[in-house]
């Protein structure tokens, strides 16, 4: 059965928040690449839409969108997902792994497209004014 950790990112405040998943949930995310907008009940966002943006696996590999699949692939990286260079022409080999979603996935990052409100509150994690002094 597939479990996710899923990062849902909030563009409009900059605001992220860690869902797990599992079950059914997680099924709608299996099959799916990196630019795939979903439906965001998956995550607890009723009458939202969310856009995969990234993720990475068990060991931490990223995803990438430029791979197909779901493989591990070695590629020689100048920058971008998955390697930052320190100095001007610095090139590194990296293993990353493919744009779509797979069991092999532990972590799925989307970001919010559409919707109306607040997501912090959909996701009921919204500041209820009782602020402790």
């Amino acid at each position: 059965m597939a479990e996710f950790k899923v990062v849902v990112a909030d563009p409009e405040t900059g605001e992220t928040f860690q869902k797990e998943i599992d079950g059914q949930d997680a099924n709608r995310f299996l099959g799916r690449d990196i630019g795939d907008e979903i439906g965001g009940d998956a995550v607890g966002l009723d009458g939202f839409t969310v856009e995969i943006t990234g993720g990475s696996d068990e060991t931490g590999r990223p995803m990438r969108g430029d791979v197909a699949g779901t493989r591990l692939k070695e590629m020689l990286l100048e920058g971008g997902v998955g390697y930052k260079p320190t100095r001007d022409g610095e090139r590194k080999r990296i293993t990353v792994r493919g744009r779509e979603i797979a069991d092999d996935v532990a972590q799925i990052n989307v970001s919010v497209v559409e919707g109306d409100g607040s997501v912090a509150d959909a996701l009921g994690e919204g500041d209820d004014g009782d602020d402790e002094e």
